[in-house]
């Protein structure tokens, strides 16, 4: 069974960091690339971050704006996602998602797998 887990979630102050971690389970990693999406209370699900299984590519969304860093370690399963400089507009449920030996993409719907999300809520 393919579990992926988020955490690092939490408050932060505005201007503030983060480091969002995605643990995978059930599957071969080094053969997934990986996503990470937001979504914010009354809004849709938002690409912020993707990165290639076979050669590290990185995309990022326009929300990433610069500030935020995917990276992943596929001897521990887990994908990263660094977040600096945190706006209060930045506030929304992160997930990770996983599609198996393609090109990430920015659309949700070409994952095949998710995980249920962590909490980032930036105060102002």
């Amino acid at each position: 069974q393919v579990q992926l887990v988020e955490s690092g979630g939490g408050l932060v102050q505005a201007g503030g960091s983060l480091r969002l971690s995605c643990a995978a389970s059930g599957l071969t990693f080094s053969d997934y690339s990986m996503g990470w999406f937001r979504q914010a209370p009354g809004e849709e699900r938002e690409f912020v971050a993707a990165i290639d299984w076979n050669d590290d590519w990185t995309y990022y969304g326009a929300s990433a704006e610069g500030r935020f860093s995917i990276s992943r370690d596929d001897a521990e399963n887990t994908v990263y996602l660094r977040v600096n400089s945190l706006k209060a507009e930045d506030t929304a449920v992160y997930s990770c998602a996983a599609v198996h030996r393609k090109k990430p993409s920015s659309s949700p719907t070409s994952y095949d797998y998710w995980g249920l999300g962590t909490q980032v809520t930036v105060s102002s």
